[in-house]
């Protein structure tokens, strides 16, 4: 059954509401009042326009592509993208046009990871594919991918020309994720490589549109890259130990669900990588093998490796690539808006959903 659509006004007037406390959460410990009541007025706009791209004129499309984006999330990369922008001029249309091109792309490959993954839920709704199908789940997804284009199309060639190679890295991270590493490849390496193309790039994209949009310093433009980069690794590393210490409450979604659908997560590489050395590892690796074959103990699976130091050491390689970003943050000047990047950081290594 097609969820019942809400009115844009109440939609519009709840993603306000999740972002201005969201914005908080950054923010209020700030002592310059005049730049987070930019940050909020702009989140609220983006959230404002992410919701008319995401509406379309065709009744039987729009409430497929309004699905996702009606779900909520956490608007890391609008976030970033605003706050690059207040190294130069601020937060602009332009600005704001841009947060919503990285927003939607980031929203669009939800749809066609769900299916690639088989979710069963995301955001706390059930994924898009359950309630319409696969094929029009994707179809959904290519609709806010051209519709992200269409933005940043817009926005003058050095944005397009952004958007294109970072929608290059996703397609490629999902690839080398989907055939899984070659024989040659570490496969601890190759899973880090596929989150710095599926999620770094986009993270990367958003604080380096702000830069360029914003009318920031071009030599601000490396270091805010380098820091989405890393801290879209370690926001993704944050996810798989969160995937497995968490409720389904909590997640918005089923808790393993990587696991359960035979997707590497960092956790049950180094187990692997332990097991071909450690005995006491290998029996483990087994264990949880076996547990995951069955629908019933798979949660007693998840708990096993919940509990294995191995994923206390992911948290460990997500704090040190959250060190790397802010230590990128060295070249920007001091101030306000590099301590905000900084408290972005240690939110991310810090959050429990």
């Amino acid at each position: 059954m097609t969820p019942e659509p809400q009115s844009s006004g109440a939609v519009e007037a709840r993603g306000r509401r999740r972002l201005v406390t969201g914005a908080r959460r950054f923010f209020l410990p700030s002592e310059d009042r005049r730049l987070v009541s930019e940050m909020e007025d702009g989140l609220a706009e983006v959230e404002r326009r992410l919701l008319a791209a995401a509406n379309s004129a065709d009744t039987v499309a729009d409430a497929c592509t309004r699905y996702l984006v009606d779900a909520g999330g956490k608007r890391v990369r609008p976030l970033l993208a605003l706050l690059a922008a207040e190294l130069g001029d601020g937060i602009g249309d332009r600005v704001v046009d841009g947060a919503v091109t990285v927003e939607l792309t980031h929203v669009a490959s939800l749809y066609h990871d769900d299916v690639m993954d088989e979710a069963e839920t995301r955001r706390s709704v059930t994924s898009a594919h359950r309630v319409w199908g696969n094929n029009a789940a994707i179809l959904a997804g290519d609709i806010l991918f051209a519709q992200a284009s269409l933005i940043a199309s817009g926005l003058g060639s050095e944005a397009i020309r952004l958007q294109a190679e970072t929608f290059h890295r996703l397609c490629l991270g999902q690839l080398h994720e989907t055939l899984g590493p070659q024989e040659a490849d570490d496969p601890v390496d190759h899973y880090l490589r596929v989150l710095g193309d599926k999620t770094g790039s986009l993270i990367a994209e958003a604080g380096e549109l702000g830069v360029v949009l914003g009318g920031a310093p071009e030599s601000y433009r490396a270091p805010i890259r380098e820091f989405g980069e890393c801290i879209g690794v370690a926001f993704q590393l944050v996810d798989d130990v969160i995937d497995l210490r968490s409720s389904s409450e909590e997640l918005g979604k089923t808790p393993g669900t990587d696991l359960r659908e035979g997707v590497p997560t960092l956790p049950w590489l180094l187990l692997q990588r332990q097991a071909r050395t450690d005995p006491e590892a290998a029996r483990t690796r087994d264990r949880i093998t076996e547990l995951l074959a069955d629908d019933a103990t798979m949660d007693e699976a998840l708990a096993l490796l919940a509990a294995h130091p191995v994923t206390d050491e992911a948290l460990a390689q997500a704090r040190a690539w959250a060190d790397r970003a802010v230590a990128a943050l060295d070249a920007l000047p001091a101030g306000h808006v590099r301590d905000l990047f900084g408290r972005l950081a240690e939110y991310i290594v810090n959050r429990r959903h």
